[in-house]
């Protein structure tokens, strides 16, 4: 099981999030727009392929992307249920 702290690590590490550490960010913080971390659509493309090349898991699925990106709490709980 990967730990929040190990995810956002990852999270800063592949996407070049300067200037933050883990402990900044909330699990309950939204991924994409104005509030939370602002990601941008370039950022999604870095995120899946981090995602697939550090836990294994894929995102198949293009009608939940809404769901599981909406925060980092459900980007985590989505790994964790679907990790090798």
């Amino acid at each position: 099981m990967i730990t929040s702290e190990d995810f956002k690590k990852t999270l800063i590490q592949y996407l070049n999030l300067e200037d933050i550490t883990p402990d900044e960010i909330n699990d309950t913080d939204r991924l994409f727009g104005d509030e939370g971390l602002g990601l941008d659509s370039v950022d999604s493309i870095e995120l899946v392929l981090a995602i697939e090349k550090e836990y294994g898991v894929k995102i198949d699925d293009a009608t939940l992307y809404q769901h599981i990106f909406a925060s980092v709490e459900n980007l985590l709980n989505y790994i964790n249920e679907n990790k090798k």
